[in-house]
């Protein structure tokens, strides 16, 4: 693992040199899949069936191995099953020379790459060219594929064409006209497809019953490599097999809408090997007969069975590979897969990848890039909980890299956690930022000088590495709750009856905010209860301090419980924490008190909704006299969870005219903002933030999210409310401090 500097400044180094080509082409195929999904009406149902696909192939994958390699032979073809990434190179290599082929030609495939294929059949003394024009540009460029389906995304147009003019001795120099790229790279490959002794593709799918793959591209490639040359190698994982044709159809449907935004993609190609077509032989100028072709599928374990039984990791298996979590990544669209990337994997569901088949190790950079915001949880063509398996892979690292140093050892026991001693400082320091926040009340004013004092910072950053550019929050004078208990319940006949989740932002730091619900709640016939309830467990499960999330989680349900018992509504500011009860409490709670508490917990803004739709006045909202438009930005998990809408509706309702922003993440992402060797990406996500709001001198800022307002506080540099504030009490000019 790199230290914090290194980290820092490798990323920054990456933003610099491809930030700009892996940003613009992220974010314009998750501009296409959202524009396609919204206008795939059985898009869940699809999502339904290819989940279900999954998991009983996963759980039937033995039998579906002895299915297909019965299937291949009958055919007459061969399957082999490698066991290791050596193994598949070994058997590879052996193809080759039994053919005494020459020349390998390959199509575009993440677990040839996964076994380094490539380098050792080229050691060996074989040519192997890539086909895939991106795989192709890499190729030449000597680099890794930056991205799961776009292995060049990190390259612009100019860039290839300043490589090919550089690389290959041409007559005239090839400009940044894609067409112009595409054609050249296309005649180049096609060249070597002709010459070829052997062609190598992967498989999205391998159908066991009949031994059928199908490939999925937009170019064309890897149908003439699998059929081109007679003899034809496919290397697929394990998890690619499914039981029968029919189990095609959810996925034909899913993979190109999710991964490019295509309706499906320019080549959708079944094919059973070895082909009954005649072997094109271009120097004799005529076709030998079919019978001569030779198929070979080597299936690849390389951990995959072990990650089969392996209750947390074994979801990864259902991926697709279709690079949607990859696309709506605000960290991904910063620094691509180079950066947040393994030995082989990319992107969220890549951490998942690579602990399972290369190691803990090859995943430890790469795990702190995905900082559990969900924003890929919806487009996962497969109902994939990516950032759960993130946070798993942070808890195992966690707990093998927890060597007792530095007198650490004497931690153990004494830390309000149920985490190891030797745990990274600066995980253990945020996992426990209500302790931290405890203290810190006690003296705020205090506190507030030495958190702002230069030394401080500098040491604080030493510490717990927590970047001295970055303000800390100040602690307010008067928590939530202290103001809460001085003042009491207002309303005596309520409609409802309410209990406001003092979240630790509002309780601590931003009382106003909370001090505005009561008052909204209150103005629209509830009693509001702000009872001592501690943390959700938001702070410690970000760290992968998943046994501290759950005693949270416990401590949180048995706070409430005597609540919901009496009929009160929970009701949660903070999107963050509601995102714990209805979603990752799943995995921290029995059954029963996740579903009582999900059930019965609503987003604030969601909640003031109900209210005005079952006939309470939105005339009583808001300031009436204030006509100064609102620029709204939404939370991540608020969007994932299909909430943000509520806030548009309440603020319309009272009156408000309203635009959002359509960059979905800030980039401060909780601690991830306030971390060193993040700081700078953090800020990178949110200068595409503010350049998506522009202008907001004449308008009222507001974000729902701790984190959006406090990014936004500093891209503006100007406090932003809570849109709850709006409606307490009207703010009476754009700009306030």
């Amino acid at each position: 693992m790199s230290s914090r500097r290194d980290r820092a400044e490798e990323l920054r180094h990456l933003m610099e040199t491809e930030g700009d080509a892996i940003g613009e082409n992220t974010r314009t195929v998750n501009q296409l899949t959202d524009y396609t999904l919204q206008r795939f009406e059985k898009y869940e149902d699809c999502r339904d069936a290819a989940r279900d696909i999954k998991e009983r192939a996963i759980a039937d994958l033995p039998d579906l191995i002895d299915t297909v390699t019965e299937a291949v032979e009958a055919n007459g073809g061969q399957v082999h099953v490698a066991q290791t990434a050596a193994d598949a190179n070994r058997i590879a290599e052996g193809i080759m020379a039994d053919h005494d082929a020459e020349k390998l030609v390959k199509s575009k495939s993440m677990t040839t790459e996964e076994i380094d294929v490539n380098d050792h059949l080229e050691a060996a003394g074989y040519e192997v060219v890539e086909t895939d024009l991106g795989e192709f540009v890499i190729q030449v460029a000597d680099e890794s594929p930056s991205h799961l389906i776009g292995p060049a995304m990190h390259r612009s147009a100019d860039e290839i064409a300043a490589l090919f003019n550089r690389e290959f001795d041409l007559d005239e120099d090839l400009d940044g006209d894609p067409h112009e790229l595409t054609e050249f790279a296309r005649e180049r490959v096609g060249d070597h497809i002709r010459e070829a002794d052997v062609g190598m593709t992967g498989a999205n799918f391998v159908v066991a019953e009949s031994g059928t793959l199908m490939l999925v591209t937009n170019e064309g490639n890897a149908r003439k490599t699998a059929v081109t040359p007679d003899t034809h190698i496919a290397v697929a994982g394990v998890e690619k097999l499914v039981p029968s044709l029919a189990d095609l159809q959810p996925f034909t449907e899913l993979i190109a809408k999710t991964g490019t935004g295509q309706d499906i993609t320019s080549y959708v190609s079944l094919l059973t090997p070895p082909v009954d077509a005649p072997i094109p032989d271009f120097e004799a100028d005529e076709f030998r007969d079919a019978d001569e072709r030779s198929f070979h599928l080597i299936l690849l374990d390389n951990g995959r069975m072990a990650m089969r039984e392996d209750d947390e990791l074994r979801e990864t298996l259902y991926c697709i590979r279709c690079g949607a979590c990859n696309n709506s990544c605000a960290n991904f669209q910063s620094v691509g897969g180079h950066g947040f990337g393994g030995e082989t994997y990319t992107g969220g569901i890549g951490t998942g990848w690579e602990a399972g088949v290369h190691g803990l190790d090859s995943a430890s950079d790469m795990n702190d890039l995905c900082t559990g915001c969900s924003r890929c949880v919806p487009k996962c063509p497969v109902k994939i909980d990516i950032p759960w398996i993130n946070t798993v892979v942070r808890e195992r690292l966690n707990h093998q890299h927890t060597d007792e140093t530095d007198l650490e050892y004497l931690v153990d026991g004494l830390t309000p956690d149920e985490e190891p001693a030797g745990m990274d400082r600066q995980k253990r320091f945020f996992g426990n930022v209500e302790t931290v926040a405890k203290l810190g009340s006690l003296a705020p004013g205090l506190t507030n000088a030495l958190a702002s004092f230069g030394p401080m910072q500098s040491l604080l950053e030493r510490l717990v590495g927590v970047d001295s550019r970055r303000a800390l929050p100040d602690f307010a004078d008067e928590t939530l709750r202290e103001w809460y208990g001085a003042r009491g319940a207002q309303v005596t006949d309520p409609d409802r009856d309410v209990v406001l989740y003092p979240d630790l932002y509002t309780d601590y730091f931003d009382p106003d905010r909370g001090k505005a619900a009561v008052r909204v709640l209150e103005t629209l016939g509830c009693r509001v209860h702000v009872p001592a309830i501690p943390e959700s467990g938001r702070a410690p499960l970000s760290q992968g301090m998943i046994e501290t999330a759950r005693e949270q989680a416990e401590a949180v349900h048995g706070a409430l419980v005597t609540h919901l018992d009496q009929g009160r509504d929970v009701v949660v500011i903070e999107p963050s924490d509601l995102a714990m009860f209805r979603s990752e409490y799943e995995h921290l709670l029995p059954e029963r008190s996740f579903d009582r508490l999900a059930d019965d917990s609503y987003e604030l803004m969601e909640y003031v909704y109900g209210l005005l739709e079952n006939g309470a006045d939105a005339d009583r909202l808001g300031d009436s006299e204030n006509d100064a438009p609102i620029a709204y930005h939404s939370h991540c998990q608020q969007r994932t969870l299909g909430l943000d809408e509520y806030t548009t509706s309440v603020l319309d309702a009272a009156g408000y005219d309203v635009r959002t922003s359509t960059v979905e993440c800030c980039g401060m992402a909780g601690s991830f903002g306030y971390k060193r060797e993040y700081y700078e990406m953090s800020m990178d996500a949110g200068e595409a933030l503010r350049d998506d709001l522009g202008d907001v001198t004449d308008e009222l800022l507001v974000a729902s999210g701790t984190s959006c307002q406090e990014q936004l506080d500093t891209l503006y540099e100007r406090r932003v409310p809570h849109p709850i504030e709006v409606l307490a009490s009207g703010e009476r000019s754009a700009s306030h401090e």
